[in-house]
């Protein structure tokens, strides 16, 4: 079975009545409408059902779009990339879902950001998300840092770090250029 062409992402669409991806609802229109909302995939409502999914849709946020986004990243992260550990996130004074994610079991965790790609973000918001949704470093050294995850509605994503400062950059791998004079001169005067 094809999917319908036509609003929202992947082409899914509306059941008569439903809510697409791309529209808001409030928590208990979406609870209600949460079976059966999205129809036209090969597969039926295999998201709706998903429990990740539908534990993500309970939490305290009303952009249901931002919502979709945060699951895309999840399967991303879980299926494509093999992560050892994804967890969403609820921050309701941001209205985001954010995943708290360990690549191996023995890193440590990282907040993904999911954030629709039609969705315009200030400087201001940005400071904000960083401030309210990154987890507090355990070295004082480091730096608050999130990833944003930007989804595009063809279910493109591209991860972009996000740091409060600068943060100075590995040496190269190449031995030639660390035994180089020049190098050596460039990172004297960075760490200055």
């Amino acid at each position: 079975m094809e999917p319908e062409a036509g609003p929202g992402w992947r082409g899914f669409r509306p059941a008569p009545g439903g809510t697409d991806p791309g529209q808001g609802s409030s928590t208990a229109a979406r609870e209600e409408k949460a079976q059966g909302s999205w129809s036209g995939a090969a597969g039926g409502n295999w998201i709706t059902a998903h429990p990740t999914f539908t534990e993500m849709m309970s939490l305290d946020v009303s952009d249901s779009t931002q919502v979709y986004a945060a699951f895309l990243v999840y399967l991303d992260l879980l299926e494509g990339r093999s992560w050892h550990e994804v967890l969403p996130v609820g921050v309701a004074e941001l209205q985001l879902v954010c995943l708290h994610a360990r690549a191996k079991e023995q890193e440590g965790l990282q907040v993904m950001v999911p954030v629709p790609a039609h969705i315009l973000i200030s400087h201001e918001r940005l400071r904000e998300i960083l401030k309210k949704a990154s987890l507090p470093p355990e070295d004082p050294d480091t730096l608050l840092s999130v990833t944003l995850a930007i989804v595009e509605t063809d279910s493109t994503i591209v991860y972009y770090k996000m740091t409060d400062g600068f943060v100075m950059p590995d040496p190269p791998g190449d031995t030639e250029d660390v035994d180089n004079k020049q190098w050596r001169k460039k990172r004297k005067k960075l760490f200055k």
